[in-house]
Formats: C-alpha cells, structure tokens, sequence
C-alpha cells in the first residue's frame, strides 16, 4: 500500500488535530478501519474523547477572531495553495478513497478533482462576497446589505464522499472569515485524516495559527453530540440519513443554531415515449450502478412511458450483464463492494421485501462469493419490476437496486410519480418533446432541489448549489450563493442627511 506512505500516514494515527496539531494517542479507545475491498484492517484511528473536542472548540474559537480579521482575498489564497497541495497527492488521496470505501479509482480521482475545483471556485468567490444596495424610501438615506463571518461551523460528512462534501462546506466556510470543525465518518476516517495533513501543511507554511480547520474522529455519542449540541458552533452542516438528520436539525434548532441538511435521496428518471436511449441507458445505469449505488444522488427509479418499457427493459439487461464487478483499484471494474457487512444485509432485506410486495427480480439480488470477494461486501447490481404503490419503493435503499417503473399517458403522470416520494434532492427527464420537459421544468414539474434534462440524477458540477427538498432537508452547498449560509447577514441604513425622518412616515415630534 504505497498510497499510504506517499501521504505520509501511519499505521496507528491521531484522530483529533487542531488543524496543525495532533493531539496525542495515549490512553485513547482505537478505530480498526477495515477496506471493504479485501476485508483487510489497514489502519488504526485513536478515537477522540470530549476533553479532546473541547479543546479543538475553545482553540477555533480564539483564532476566529483572528481569522476574521484577515481580507477574504487572503483567505482565497489559502484555499488556492491548499488546491495545488491537493493536486499534488491527486492519485494516492484517490486510492485511499478507493480503498477505504470501495468507490472505483476513477470515482475516488473524480472526488479529489472535485475539492480540487472547489478550491479554484473559492479563490475566485473570495472576491465576490457581495452585499446588495437599494433604495430608501426616506430622504439623504442609504440601504444595504452586507454579510459578515459567522463563526465556528461544524461539518460533519457520510462515507460516502469522504473528501469532497467536506470541500464543498470548508472551503466556502474559510473564505467567508468562518473556522471549521470536521467530523468524519468513522466508516471513512483515513481519507479525511489524510486530507487534514495535507491542509496542515499549508498552514504551517504560511505560519497561521492552530483551529481554523480542525478535525475531530469519535463516538457519535460523545464526539458528535456534543458538537451537535454546543452553543458555541452557531452552523451544522450535517450530511447522512434522515432518522439522524432530524435528531441533528431538532437540537440545533432547541439552541437556535442554523443547519444545512444533506439528508436522503429516491432520485427517479423520467422516459418519456420520445427519450433517446443512445443517452437514457448510460445514464441510468452509472446512476444506479456508480459508487454501488451509495451516492444521496443514486438513480433509484426508472419512470418508464409502457411503450418503451419493453425496448428500456432488454437495453438495461443488455447493459447490467457487461457490468463487471470486483477491486475497483482495478480500471476494469465498473463496481467495487458496499461499504461493509451490515450494508449487505441491508440488501439482502431490500431484496426480501422486494419479492414480498410483489416486485419482480429481473437481474441480480445475490451476494457474490469466493475468489475476489473476500471481503463479503460484494453484490449484484439489481434490476426490479414493480409497482410504483409498492411501500418499498418509497424507501432509499443504499445499494445498487433500480425499480423499473412504469406509466400510461402524459408526462404529468410520470411527474407525480417522481414526485410521490418523501424525499426531494435529484430528478431527470430523458425526452426530445420541448413541451415535456419544460413541463418537467415548471413549478408543477419535478419538486426536487436537482432537475436534469437529458443527463443523469449524479454527477453535480460545484457551480450549481447542491441540496434537496422535503425529507432531503432544504440546504444548499457547494456553488451559486451557496455561500452566504455561512456568513451572518446584516441590513444596514445610513442616514446621511441633517433630518431624521422615519419609516412608513411616522411621526413623532418632541420638544
């Protein structure tokens, strides 16, 4: 495993640093952190403890103040330097990402592009934190807008995407004067720690202080708790399923703190009786198939118009028999394993219940075993026939199962299947009809946070704010003006002239 030499990580290692600190492993409870490629227990984490959190709070705390203070052009350059630090350990970070979580190599260099990209959007957002100018209706006044940093934001991330969506709020968050607080998850800690190494660095080069990102691995209990709960970190971005996601939304919200929810995703994609296959097929199948189906933004429904269903049925079993499985350090592999036993056997439970509201299994629903699959994280991708009113179709199995599901009649009719689930976050429309998709598009169309047209549910470019609706949890990351939930907003009225006249033309005149 030469990738993990070449980022400079031990076998044992720290989990909890200030940002250029480690603090020590003594006396400290350690997290065997298992590949689900080989089954092979690769690393150890010391777990932090709530002494340990408390410490990283009160420091991120004292160097806000000073991090604050520094012009938002400044912390860009930063955020720059940390981009090509980044670039440079590109290929091993993307193994680690690969290894640690079974996502092929292609996806895991994708994801380290991808905080690379965010980095170059921040330099360039550090100069356009905009406030907004308008008009007074009282005379010699001025009104606007600015905003403000805000203060410590914690951030706390899914395995999934262990590097990336951890980019995205950061790295916004650093430019806008904020310090972070990290909590990865503990299904994927090396790659953040590998990560928060490198960020060290560029820290210690440019000689800034300790706390302005801080990473902290623990218990959800002790760790992620207390984070959750303390006064003192006034932004949650919170990124996992939704049972959990209501817990973190409910105690931030009892203290008045502010969230960005990243919760569940059922993503369907409409096909509509004009779809171009030659594009619908491809896209469905790296939707569904793509990370093993662990992506927020996993194709789970196929919304297929009955006279296509025949001709989209024989494409996708055509296309799921080429779908080869195994190590995804290898470039032959489209789909590596789930992230460990226990999300097996939440397969496995899929697939039962599957069967028992009357779906029908048209590829896949196995495990797979013996040579290559050691690990016994492997599965089969899988394609279902079923009823849309089926219960489990309103569920986000996080696995590679699709449902084929199909419709009658006009697009209105796959609309409000698509929308006919509790979560909110991608959509698509495949379909050559104008008419279609701008229905699709209209504020009776698709009430995900994500519409495409003519391209899959994955794959979000980091311009576009990213987030969902209803059950996904309404926040926003990454681009567009993503930006000013991290800062603290601030209406603004200067009164310029020698009278003080009052708003809606109140009077009140005293001697």
């Amino acid at each position: 495993m030469n990738f993990l030499d070449e980022l400079y990580l031990e076998k044992v290692m720290s989990g909890a640093s200030t940002g250029t600190k480690w603090l020590g492993n003594n006396g400290r409870k350690k997290l065997p952190v298992t590949s689900p490629v080989d089954g092979e227990t690769f690393a150890h984490v010391t777990k932090a403890t709530q002494k340990d959190c408390e410490e990283i709070i009160v420091q991120a705390e004292k160097t806000f103040l000073t991090w604050r203070a520094m012009p938002a052009p400044q912390r860009g350059e930063i955020v720059r330097q940390i981009g090509l630090r980044v670039r440079d350990f590109k290929l091993p970070l993307g193994t680690l990402i690969s290894y640690e979580t079974g996502k092929p190599l292609q996806e895991g260099l994708g994801e380290v592009q991808e905080l690379i990209d965010i980095c170059d959007y921040c330099v360039g957002q550090s100069r356009m934190l905009y406030g907004m100018t308008t008009v007074s209706e009282r005379p010699d006044h001025r009104l606007f807008e600015q905003y403000h940093p805000l203060g410590i934001v914690g951030i706390v991330t899914a395995f999934n995407f262990p590097m990336a969506v951890y980019g995205w709020n950061a790295m916004i968050a650093a430019i806008c004067g904020d310090v972070t607080i990290w909590k990865p998850s503990s299904k994927a800690p090396v790659s953040a720690i590998a990560l928060h190494k490198i960020i060290g660095r560029v820290l210690d080069q440019n000689n800034l202080p300790e706390g302005i990102f801080s990473l902290i691995v623990g218990d959800r209990e002790s760790v992620g708790k207390k984070i959750i709960e303390d006064k003192r970190i006034p932004l949650i971005s919170f990124t996992g399923s939704v049972p959990s996601g209501k817990i973190a939304a409910k105690t931030v919200a009892d203290r008045l703190g502010k969230t960005i929810l990243e919760l569940g995703g059922n993503n369907g994609i409409i096909l509509t009786e004009h779809a171009d296959l030659k594009l619908a097929i491809p896209a469905a199948v790296f939707g569904a198939v793509g990370t093993t189906g662990q992506r927020c933004t996993s194709t789970r429904r196929l919304i297929v118009h009955n006279t296509r269903m025949a001709e989209v049925t024989e494409h996708l079993l055509a296309a799921y028999k080429s779908v080869k499985i195994g190590n995804p350090l290898l470039d032959i592999n489209h789909m590596g394993p789930l992230i460990d036993k226990d999300a097996v056997k939440a397969y496995q439970k899929a697939i039962k219940t599957i069967v028992k509201q009357g779906g029908e299994i048209l590829f896949g629903g196995n495990q797979l075993k013996g040579e290559g699959y050691e690990s016994h994280c492997y599965v089969e991708p899988t394609i279902v026939k079923i009823a849309s009113s089926a219960a489990i179709v309103s569920e986000e199995t996080f696995a590679p199962i699709v449902y084929l599901l199909e419709y009658e009649g006009p697009v209105e009719n796959a609309i409000a299947i698509n929308n006919g689930v509790s979560q909110g976050l991608s959509s698509a429309i495949f379909s050559t009809n104008n008419n279609q998709i701008e229905r699709f598009l209209s504020s009776r169309g698709s009430d995900c946070g994500i519409a495409n047209v003519n391209i899959g549910t994955s794959g979000a470019e980091i311009g576009g704010a990213f987030g969902g609706e209803k059950e996904t949890g309404g926040g926003r990351e990454s681009g567009s003006d993503a930006w000013k939930a991290y800062m603290r907003r601030q209406t603004v009225t200067i009164n310029y002239g020698n009278n003080l006249p009052l708003a809606q033309g109140i009077r009140f005149n005293i001697d």
